[in-house]
């Protein structure tokens, strides 16, 4: 594929469309669950990942099932294998989102809450998936499904 058409590829309007569509339902997910972990007195960070984790797995499956539904083989080892690449390609915007997370959480530390709930929290998450959702488009496209190929 040529340059053009890989920058075509990667900035298709109907792919990315659906791609923050999958990512909506999987910040839902994400932050559900993270939240629910912190409230029940499980460490931020650790909290975080496994939030993260969760999502991971729905927006692969939503992914798989949408947004590249024509991109790969079908059946259940070519899936397992894209799961698994998946979260290895994720590792980059994982660690981008618990970074910004981390920094939002623990340095900027605004006390905000609401009915016990700790907002700040929710805000410092919402911040990390915001950041990360660019590098997880850019790697999932490029290294699980080869769109440009």
């Amino acid at each position: 594929m040529n340059e053009e058409g890989a920058l075509a590829a990667l900035a298709s309007g109907t792919r990315i469309g659906q791609f923050v569509s999958v990512g909506v339902v999987g910040f839902a997910f994400d932050i559900t669950t993270s939240t629910a972990l912190r409230e029940l007195g499980v460490f931020p960070e650790l909290a975080a990942f496994i939030g993260i984790e969760v999502a991971v797995v729905v927006m692969f499956l939503l992914n798989d099932r949408v947004t590249f539904a024509d991109e790969g083989l079908g059946g259940l080892a070519p899936t397992l294998r894209r799961l698994a690449k998946s979260n290895v390609v994720r590792a980059g915007g994982i660690a981008v989102q618990l970074l910004v997370f981390t920094a939002l959480f623990r340095v900027v530390a605004l006390p905000l809450s609401v009915a016990g709930i700790d907002l700040w929290f929710v805000v410092s998450r919402a911040g990390g998936i915001g950041v990360g959702m660019v590098v997880n488009y850019v790697a999932e496209s490029v290294f699980t499904w080869r769109v440009l190929e």
